[in-house]
């Protein structure tokens, strides 16, 4: 399928991530688009955008670890827990944690770890968005769920970098930082810089990507297009003659004397991805076609 793949992009603060995708859909005439995790409104940072058939192996990349900064204003919580709330506690007798209290309770944080998602989130409830529910004006009670915190470190006594599990919300983590130094936080800024194995200096700049769009067209943007195959590093390879290929693409199995390992595999055709595979006993079974054209 023409325009599939995968954009590394740097999301601006202050539009979702589905907007942002839209926006990239677009300038590569893209009829579908997904993206690898998501980014609130307020967050800028890397967000991987997934084009036409690319959005098809999105469940088979892997949801790795993830980095990111973030800033703090102590003394204030809002109800999203972020700057764009509205402000429902603040602490008059603000005493700002050292940086030496704030080094020792993020060593505390480090490993598993019991959090709560914010309010104002898309974890479903009922089979509802908590968010939906929230704006409604409707009293949440959302279960805490185990997050892993690989690396925490206070930049300043306000600025922090985390390495964290898929999952873990930065807004509820800073929450949880306030409340072991005895007081109230508000996420001011949130910056994702690893995602995937992807680090933000590979990313491009949303505005960056339009402008050069705008001046030189498709042509001047494909080169930020990353292959159909991106992510799937793990998933061995596996190469079929034309004739398989094409059954293979219409859902048929194959019965082949060389397809000893079981498990799941990514099927090329004249090194064009074309699907998801999965070997049992000698059989391939299509679990998912990229390209049908």
């Amino acid at each position: 399928m023409k325009n599939s793949g995968f954009i590394l992009l740097d999301k601006p603060s202050g539009i979702s991530s589905r907007a942002a995708g839209g926006r990239v859909a677009r300038m590569f005439g893209a009829k579908t688009f997904g993206h690898i995790g998501t980014l609130d409104p307020m967050a800028s940072g890397l967000l991987i955008i997934a084009l036409n058939g690319a959005t098809k192996v999105i469940p088979y990349i892997p949801d790795t670890k993830k980095e990111y900064e973030f800033s703090v204003k102590w003394g204030t919580e809002t109800d999203t827990l972020d700057a764009k709330g509205r402000i429902i506690k603040q602490d008059d007798n603000l005493k700002i944690p050292s940086n030496e209290i704030l080094e020792k309770i993020c060593t505390e944080f480090i490993g598993e770890y019991d959090q709560v998602p914010p309010n104002f989130s898309a974890v479903h409830i009922d089979g509802q968005r908590a968010y939906k529910l929230a704006l409604a004006g409707e009293k949440l009670d959302i279960k805490s769920r185990q997050v892993h915190i690989y690396n925490l470190k206070n930049i300043t006594n306000s600025e922090f970098i985390v390495e964290c599990s898929s999952g873990t919300y930065v807004r509820s983590l800073a929450r949880d930082i306030a409340k072991k130094c005895g007081t109230i936080a508000t996420c001011t800024a949130i910056r994702r810089t690893k995602t995937n194995g992807v680090d933000i200096k590979n990313a491009v700049a949303l505005d960056f990507l339009e402008n050069l769009f705008n001046n030189g067209g498709r042509a001047a943007i494909n080169d930020y297009l990353q292959q159909t195959d991106f992510g799937l590093g793990d998933i061995p390879v596996l190469n079929l003659d034309n004739n398989d290929s094409v059954l293979f693409k219409h859902g048929g199995f194959l019965t082949r004397s060389a397809f000893t390992e079981n498990g799941s595999v990514r099927v090329y055709s004249d090194k064009e991805l074309i699907g998801i595979g999965i070997i049992e006993n000698g059989v391939l079974k299509p679990k998912r076609i990229i390209n049908v054209d």
